[in-house]
């Protein structure tokens, strides 16, 4: 057996599991009482639907998020994958962070995973277990959604956001 491929199908595994694990019990779960910020993501295709919820301090530093909704695994799984990783960081932070996700998800990371660790504060090692979408494009937008309902709410836009 190729020990490379071994570790690699161990690897995806853990990520697998990873996903099960936030999609049954999501973390920050619920709406923020005292949210200074929030916008609501709609994915027509599948029907998912998250709002995401921030307190922003007056640093512009992110001291408490929540998310609720409903949607597939996938769309809980990464809104609960974000909320873990977002807390606490910086609003322009978090800002390259959703640029940093949704490229390496979608055709603008051109199909390769890159290294988003290089460009954040702290690793995200957990975020990679959203790169197994990529085999599945219609399954992208569930896991970009609440990625996009994040950049809105930083940028207080009225509108929904969409993954079309």
């Amino acid at each position: 057996m190729n020990v490379h491929a071994a570790v690699t199908d161990d690897v995806l595994d853990l990520y697998r599991e990873l996903i099960l694990d936030h999609a049954r019990s999501p973390r920050h779960f619920g709406r923020l009482a005292n949210a200074t910020h929030k916008a609501r993501g709609i994915n027509p295709l599948c029907g998912d639907k998250i709002c995401v919820y921030l307190c922003i301090d007056d640093n512009a530093r992110i001291e408490a998020i929540s998310f609720d909704g409903s949607g597939c695994a996938i769309s809980v799984a990464s809104a609960s994958l974000l909320t873990d990783a977002i807390i606490g960081l910086s609003a322009d932070r978090a800002e390259t962070i959703f640029s940093a996700v949704t490229e390496r998800l979608t055709d603008g990371g051109k199909g390769q995973p890159g290294n988003i660790d290089v460009e954040l504060d702290r690793p995200l090692e957990k975020i990679r277990a959203l790169d197994g979408v990529r085999e599945f494009p219609s399954r992208v937008k569930c896991a970009t959604l609440a990625w996009h309902a994040l950049r809105s709410a930083l940028r207080q836009d009225a509108q929904p956001a969409t993954t079309e």
